[in-house]
């Protein structure tokens, strides 16, 4: 066999056993919305996002002390915060919920949650990125449950489900609650 055939085939086979092992690891239930974060276990950053346009209530750090929190970060764009945001008004009677309106112009944010409901206590606005930056945020929706004293206990990358607040955020918050 040439040369000039083998290595095409050869890189091709590697590429259809990585794919292959990525598959495999899939299947025996490894989640890919599961990235670590360098956050967890440590304070929220330092922040102060201005409110939505109408809103009275914008987000600080100081915010996500006393009592056991949820903070997701959302958009006007984003497709899956759409699909999420009905959970999110299921459970805001549960668990204190704070948005972050990322990458957003003020009127779009406002009028997004105007039209689909209001599950936050608070929402900050995040037009440059900066604070979701100091989160180690990927994409959208991404959402931290963060302790009474302010620290990032857990980070879930996607839209939250029943299934993911049944399974992991529910039982992670009523530890965080227990003295």
């Amino acid at each position: 066999m040439r040369p000039a055939l083998v290595v095409p085939l050869v890189v091709f086979l590697g590429l259809v056993g990585v794919f292959m092992a990525r598959l495999i690891a899939l299947g025996e239930g490894e989640t890919p919305n599961r990235l670590p974060s360098v956050l967890i276990d440590r304070p929220v950053p330092a922040f102060a996002l201005p409110e939505l346009p109408g809103r009275g209530r914008p987000l600080r750090s100081e915010d996500l002390k006393g009592q056991v929190s949820l903070v997701n970060i959302f958009g006007s764009w984003c497709v899956a915060c759409r699909a999420e945001h009905p959970f999110l008004m299921q459970i805001k009677d549960r668990i204190p919920v704070h948005g972050i309106d990322w990458r957003d112009k003020p009127e779009q944010g406002a009028a997004w949650l105007r039209r689909h409901g209001e599950p936050y206590d608070r929402v900050g606005l995040d037009q440059d990125s900066r604070v979701a930056i100091d989160f180690g945020v990927t994409g959208a929706p991404e959402t931290f449950v963060v302790d009474a004293a302010g620290v990032i206990r857990y980070k879930h990358i996607g839209p939250l489900t029943p299934k993911v607040w049944e399974e992991t955020l529910w039982p992670l918050i009523e530890r965080l609650r227990q003295p």
